[in-house]
């Protein structure tokens, strides 16, 4: 995969809401190639709701989110798709196919017939399949996939997706260390190949370990947003949390953990 070095997801005077809930108010960011952020909140602050803003599918107060440069409601949806992966919580509906055929629908975007997937649209979802340590349930109906297999397989689809950026609402969900593990190991590669990552996370490790920048979430509306050194510490963390943390150091590394 090459770097996509002039590919930008830019927010300019971003105020959004739901419900007569303000979400944030006047945000401007950016998010660059080869960047990581970790998105971190309390339940019910509006994490959801801001990704799915910044993928187009919540319609801001005021404000503009852009890719490249060109307003998202410029773009055709089957043309944003093909740049922006998202990864939402709960999907809905069901889905009576395989697993391959669920990870096949990744590639719609880029479908070049009316009649199927082609050869190469097989071959990446059968890598991203493969990345996911879900090759061996393949042919499995996905419907009787336990939980956390169902999030690897909706990964795997996003990852077929071939996107450039990424904006995953808490995919580590169901998962078990080990496979929380792998998954992020899988994004950190793409990072590495150039691509940007947006995630809500809920371990504040994890976002240790593989963002470079974090956007805090507060339940006024108020958004704090910079490198993950410069926020990932006790005092940030617990005016977030509101609640008081005890920090750890273990093997280099600094654990936060609730203190009550």
């Amino acid at each position: 995969m090459q770097a996509f070095n002039n590919l930008v997801l830019e927010v300019r005077k971003l105020t959004v809401a739901i419900g007569g809930k303000m979400i944030c108010r006047e945000l401007d960011m950016m998010i660059r190639p080869g960047e990581c952020w970790g998105v971190l909140g309390q339940n019910g602050v509006g994490k959801t709701t801001l990704l799915r803003t910044l993928a187009g599918l919540h319609k801001p107060q005021s404000g503009m989110v852009s890719w490249n440069g060109v307003a998202l409601a410029t773009h055709t949806r089957r043309n944003l798709a093909q740049h922006l992966g998202v990864l939402l919580q709960n999907e809905g509906g069901e889905f009576w196919g395989s697993v391959q055929e669920y990870v096949l629908l990744g590639r719609f975007p880029h479908r070049a017939s009316l009649f199927g997937y082609n050869v190469q649209d097989e071959a990446l979802a059968q890598q991203a399949l493969v990345q996911m340590e879900l090759e061996g349930l393949a042919q499995r109906p996905y419907n009787t996939l336990s939980g956390g297999e169902q999030q690897r397989a909706a990964i795997a689809q996003a990852l077929a997706q071939q996107a450039q950026c990424y904006l995953l609402d808490e995919p580590l969900q169901h998962l078990d260390l080990r496979h929380q593990a792998q998954t992020m190991q899988v994004f950190n590669r793409l990072k590495e190949q150039g691509c940007a990552l947006m995630m809500v996370l809920h371990d504040t490790l994890w976002a240790q370990r593989c963002c470079d920048h974090v956007l805090m979430q507060f339940a006024d509306g108020h958004v704090l947003h910079g490198t993950a050194q410069e926020l990932l510490t006790r005092a940030h963390l617990e005016a977030l949390y509101q609640c008081p943390l005890r920090e750890l150091s273990v093997e280099g590394e600094r654990w936060f953990v609730a203190g009550v």
